[in-house]
């Protein structure tokens, strides 16, 4: 369940008493951004023109929900055993299960004359060894089955590309499967824009998850090549209690506004529709319709839809920022990811609150606005980023992940206003993008995609 806290507009602090021994205005400027030129930005960019980020990049949260205590720690190998998360259920793991600290995404295109058969068998084999992986065993032909003996919570959430699904026939293939439309801010690489099947591999020890993308890629190498991969982290398992926020690359909590795991706001955003329960709590934005599953195809029923996209992060610009300026570009503080006219991180934003001066506490033009303010409750997603680094000097990004159940409805109002203004834009590049159909969960005795093959 979710509740809602509200701001208190009448003890908000003064934006620029946020920040103290933060750098002058003129010393700032000899580094590079400062607020005030922000500011300046903001209003030279009117209704459009700046540079455009992801769709809920450091968007705020709208509820404050229990996870503002945190949990106990796990032991992910205590009395009880190793962890592990379920590969059987109405649902994908990996996707409402809490985000573990290392992640890899495997993209997959389908090699030359590969049917449906063939790809029904792979299929199975791929659902036989996530079934052994995330419950501990080393799969079938696996010559080092003591490397999956810690599971340590692995998920493997399987996504479906167009030409896949097209092979189960063409009537089975949902329009909004494709490349996403065309934003100007995106300076996208081909080829981390393709693929046919994608296996999201999450897990909290990265030697674990090692040995499941090897096992994996075994059984996969006679039906298809890789298309693109990519490997990104949370904190560290330990490092911070559960229930936290997590922060990226630019020090920013990400995945405030995210709907709380098994609430009603999830079931209806992300699965798409509601679970009927009579005490359903929603967020300050409104109650989410209940329909928006209503579009997806018998096949992905107890499935969701997942917009991909590679962020690249400048992270050597975003430096020379002073940090009224990231804080002004964000709208939100960078200690407790309260929003401007807040004081904690799960204050809804207050979009028109003053300070002393007359001034607008959360510019017009920065990412919590422009994520949110004026959009209805339908425009929600939950976010599961991780970050990533490709080398000294080499370049940072964000793997943002971004479920919901209907693309049209949800992701793309969003991600169309950051396109057209958004401050944050000044630091982050899109540079892959994807779509993918995200099936249901099986039974035991049932293979990934089966309500698609078998249908």
């Amino acid at each position: 369940m979710t509740t809602e806290s509200q701001p208190n507009p009448s003890d908000l602090p003064d934006q620029s008493d946020d920040t103290a021994g933060a750098p002058t205005d003129s010393s700032a400027r000899a580094h590079g951004f400062s607020r005030r030129g922000l500011i300046a930005s903001a209003a030279a960019a009117g209704g459009a023109g700046v540079v455009g980020a992801v769709a809920g990049f450091g968007a705020g949260r709208a509820d404050s929900t229990d996870r503002a205590e945190a949990a106990p720690s796990r032991d992910l190998n205590g009395a009880n055993g190793p962890i592990t998360e379920p590969l059987y259920g109405p649902h994908q793991s990996g996707v409402e299960t809490p985000p573990q600290a290392h992640a890899h995404f495997l993209a997959l295109t389908l090699k030359t004359g590969t049917n449906a058969a063939d790809v029904v068998r792979w299929l199975r084999l791929l659902t036989a060894d996530a079934a052994a992986l995330t419950q501990g065993s080393g799969p079938l032909a696996d010559s080092e089955p003591e490397l999956a003996h810690d599971p340590a919570r692995l998920t493997v959430t399987f996504g479906f590309g167009r030409s896949l699904v097209k092979l189960a026939g063409r009537k089975t293939v949902p329009e909004w499967l494709g490349p996403l439309e065309k934003f100007s801010i995106d300076d996208l690489d081909p080829d981390l824009c393709t693929g046919d099947l994608l296996l999201q591999i999450c897990g909290d020890d990265p030697l674990t998850l090692a040995h499941a993308r090897r096992m994996l890629w075994k059984d996969s190498r006679n039906f298809a090549e890789v298309a693109w991969q990519r490997g990104g982290f949370r904190r560290s398992y330990g490092s911070k209690e559960e229930g936290r926020t997590q922060r990226n690359l630019f020090g920013q909590l990400d995945g405030t506004a995210n709907p709380g795991p098994e609430s009603e706001d999830f079931a209806r955003i992300i699965w798409g529709r509601g679970t009927g329960r009579t005490d359903a709590v929603y967020s300050a934005r409104g109650e989410p319709p209940d329909n928006l599953g209503e579009h997806l195809p018998d096949w992905m029923r107890g499935g969701t839809t997942l917009v991909l996209r590679d962020i690249a992060m400048n992270l050597d610009t975003w430096d020379k920022a002073d940090r009224p300026a990231r804080e002004f570009a964000t709208g939100r503080t960078l200690d407790s990811g309260a929003p401007l006219s807040g004081t904690h991180e799960f204050d809804v934003p207050d979009f028109g609150a003053v300070d002393k001066r007359g001034l607008t506490k959360i510019s017009a033009a920065s990412h919590v606005a422009r994520a949110r303010d004026g959009l209805g409750p339908e425009a929600q997603i939950h976010r599961r980023t991780f970050n990533y680094e490709t080398g000294a000097g080499q370049g940072a990004g964000l793997l943002f992940a971004s479920f919901q159940a209907d693309i049209e409805r949800q992701f793309l109002p969003i991600q169309r206003r950051l396109a057209e203004v958004d401050l944050l834009n000044e630091w982050t590049t899109p540079i892959g993008s994807t779509v993918w159909a995200i099936p249901p969960g099986i039974k035991e005795g049932e293979y990934i995609g089966q309500s698609l093959f078998e249908s």
